[in-house]
């Protein structure tokens, strides 16, 4: 069982699951996870969107770069990513293309 003292909530909005809402919500990362990406990016406001725009693409159906288990859930998949050095600043939309 896992244990809930170390998720946090990354804030969006109120009154619907990422899990049934996929882009909306708050999103549950582990606060683990999180210091360990905060190394990596210390800068919150770039880590934040990194992580939210990962999450995103992650939802739209986009193969993560680190390998998963049946427990993590996007955001805990792009912290992986950011912290193993898959994604940077300026990668964090390479499959985005204008």
């Amino acid at each position: 069982m896992e244990d809930a003292s170390n998720i946090v909530a990354f804030p969006g909005t109120e009154n619907s699951s990422p899990r049934t809402a996929p882009g909306h919500g708050s999103i549950d990362m582990n606060s683990d996870l999180v210091e360990e990406a905060q190394k990596v990016i210390p800068e919150p406001p770039i880590l934040i969107n990194m992580i939210s725009r990962r999450v995103k693409q992650l939802n739209l159906g986009r193969t993560p770069l680190v390998e998963t288990n049946h427990r993590m859930g996007t955001a805990d998949i792009a912290l992986q990513e950011i912290i193993q050095g898959k994604i940077t600043p300026e990668e964090a939309n390479p499959e985005v293309h204008s």
